[in-house]
C-alpha cells in the first residue's frame, strides 16, 4: 500500500461502522521497522475510545466476504437497505464532465504510472475538480483512503460528490459509497451484477 495508512485506517473504521465521527479515534500511530522501496513502517495501531459499534464476530464475517468479488443474494440487499437510509441528493453531473473524469484519474495516479500495478479512487465535486486521489493495490483500501482523506478535511458529508475507481464496481465499492453519502459512482469498468441490484434498490 503505497502510503496515505493513517487515510486508510480512518476510512476503515468509518466505513465498517466502527466509528461514526473522528473524536471516537484517540490516536493512529505507525510502529515497526521501516520497509520496501518507499520506506514505510509495516505496522498501524488505532485506538479508539468508543467500543458500543465494535462487533467482533460481525467484523469477523466482513472480512471474509471482503476478500471476495461481491456478496450474492437477496438477503444481502435487503441487509444494505436496513443499513443505511437512503441518499438524499439533487447532485447531477454534466455528461461531458462525466466522461472526462477517467482521463483526470488516470493523469493523477502517480504510482501506477510507476507500477502499473495500482487501483484508484478520486473524489470529485460537481464541476469535475479532482478533490482528493488515493491509490492501492486493494481497490476498496483505495477507496477507504478517500473517505478518511474526506473525515480528515472536512469535506463532509459527500452528498455532492463523485466517486470514480479505476477498476470493477463490486458490491463493497457500492456499500462503501452509501456509508459515505456518495450519490454518484462512475468507473472505467463494469458494475458487477450484485452493485447493480444494490444501487437500484435505492
Amino acid at each position: 500500500t503505497p502510503n496515505n495508512d493513517q487515510d486508510l485506517i480512518r476510512g476503515f473504521l468509518f466505513n465498517e461502522g466502527i466509528i461514526e465521527n473522528l473524536d471516537e479515534i484517540d490516536s493512529i500511530e505507525q510502529k515497526g521497522d521501516d520497509v520496501g522501496d518507499y520506506n514505510l513502517k509495516n505496522t498501524i495501531e488505532a485506538t479508539i475510545n468508543n467500543i458500543e459499534n465494535l462487533d467482533i464476530e460481525r467484523l469477523k464475517r466482513n472480512f471474509l466476504t471482503n476478500s471476495s468479488c461481491g456478496v450474492c443474494g437477496k438477503t444481502s440487499i435487503e441487509s444494505i437497505r436496513n443499513s443505511y437510509p437512503d441518499i438524499l441528493s439533487d447532485c447531477k453531473i454534466e455528461l461531458a464532465t462525466l466522461l472526462s473524469l477517467p482521463d483526470r484519474l488516470r493523469k493523477s495516479q502517480v504510482v501506477f504510472e510507476k507500477t502499473g500495478g495500482l487501483h484508484s479512487s478520486g473524489l470529485f465535486d460537481k464541476a469535475g475538480n479532482l478533490l482528493c486521489l488515493r491509490e492501492d493495490v486493494g481497490r476498496h483500501n483505495a477507496l477507504d483512503k478517500v473517505i478518511g482523506f474526506a473525515l480528515l478535511n472536512d469535506i463532509w458529508p459527500l452528498e455532492n460528490h463523485i466517486l470514480m475507481v479505476s477498476g470493477r464496481v463490486s458490491f463493497e465499492i457500492i456499500q462503501k459509497a452509501l456509508a459515505a453519502r456518495i450519490p454518484i459512482v462512475a468507473a472505467v469498468s463494469a458494475p458487477s451484477t450484485q452493485a447493480i441490484s444494490v444501487a437500484v434498490s435505492y
